[in-house]
């Protein structure tokens, strides 16, 4: 039985079991008044911002908040995985306020990668998707690269005004945010309970100068991103921690990758040509022959191919195909929250295969 009580710290509910029978205490026996939720105990105790994540509708409300006020508003992709970190219509809800865009995780990028090159990319992307930041910044909040430079340019673009964090789940929004607490607060504890009143559907209010404000935004969650359909262990083997290490694959015609068990990529036509996947160093990419392909899968998920592990691969979406002609040089193919295969040449025809719902994309090449 589910006994509901509120936290004192946000005032959030807060859903607690009756486990007494396993020697563990119901809400009803406890104090009231000193319960506080997770996210409140991090910030009380450990000066951290936990992420959290709010529907559509939630957010655009949030949205609709920030452009009836007036700040600076700082957008936040995963570099690795832009497409499917990338919020649409963003430029549409928050005015006339200036927009930074940044690319965060870049520590994962070959350090072959200009930064340079990268940044163009993101600029020109950005543009095709409607948005028109005033700069774009590549920082890694868990290394700490570039946030001084980002730290500087937000406090020039402000003007004294409100700063505005947004981004969708598992981006590093709130590691970004922390360091930025971390080397710039002078204080050990600035962040309390106190100071955030409200839900976790509310913007977290960080004190600034001249009476400003620094809000952290809770993430919103984009369905579509293979993260969503992975298990918390395996979704430490496709999400990369350190530097990717490409791996080029020399394909014939009829010829299949399989990247664990969760895609699959079918290079159908267009003579021998060579391949540069960008995955997870951890996630065991698998060549076979096309004809053999369906029986493989069918036969070795969960075992051979995985992620999925064993335990709930019979559970696991089926794998929807999309068919891609590539018209230009250097594309990219890219799976949501998984990796994608950068493609040299024209006049060749492919078939990506992902999970039912998950997103793919063809893309002009990052790299």
């Amino acid at each position: 039985m589910e006994e509901q009580v509120v936290c004192v710290g946000c005032g959030v509910d807060i859903q607690t079991e009756d486990k007494a029978g396993l020697g563990y205490a119901p809400a009803s026996s406890l104090n009231k008044e000193t319960i506080i939720c997770q996210r409140c105990f991090r910030l009380k105790n450990y000066n951290e911002i936990q992420d959290v994540s709010l529907t559509d509708d939630d957010f655009i409300k949030i949205l609709h908040s920030i452009g009836q006020s007036e700040g600076l508003v700082v957008k936040i992709v995963d570099i690795f995985d832009f497409d499917g970190s990338w919020l649409p219509g963003l430029h549409r809800f928050v005015g006339n306020n200036k927009i930074l865009l940044v690319g965060n995780k870049v520590d994962l990028l070959p350090k072959s990668v200009k930064p340079n090159k990268v940044i163009n990319w993101m600029k020109l992307a950005a543009k095709e998707l409607g948005l028109k930041p005033e700069d774009v910044f590549l920082i890694s909040a868990d290394k700490g690269t570039g946030v001084k430079e980002l730290a500087a340019a937000m406090d020039e673009y402000r003007n004294g005004k409100d700063v505005y964090v947004v981004g969708c789940t598992n981006v590093g929004k709130s590691t970004f945010i922390n360091r930025i607490i971390r080397e710039f607060s002078g204080e050990k504890d600035v962040i309390t309970t106190s100071q955030f009143p409200g839900t976790t559907l509310d913007l977290i209010d960080i004190p600034l100068d001249n009476g400003a404000s620094l809000y952290d935004t809770p993430g919103i969650i984009n369905r579509h991103q293979m993260a969503h359909y992975v298990d918390k262990k395996d979704l430490k083997v496709i999400s990369p921690k350190k530097e990717i290490k490409p791996m080029v694959f020399q394909l014939n015609e009829e010829q299949t990758l399989f990247f664990g068990g969760l895609a699959r990529f079918d290079y159908v036509k267009g003579g021998r040509n060579s391949f540069t996947c960008y995955f997870s160093n951890a996630l065991y990419i698998h060549r076979t022959k096309l004809a053999n392909a369906d029986n493989m899968y069918k036969e070795h998920l969960g075992e051979l191919l995985q992620p999925p592990g064993d335990d709930y691969a019979e559970n696991f979406p089926e794998l929807v195909a999309h068919e891609f002609t590539i018209k230009e040089d250097k594309m990219d193919i890219v799976f949501s929250g998984l990796g994608w295969i950068t493609i040299k040449e024209a006049g060749i025809k492919v078939v990506a295969h992902v999970p039912k719902g998950v997103g793919v994309m063809l893309r002009k090449s990052l790299i």
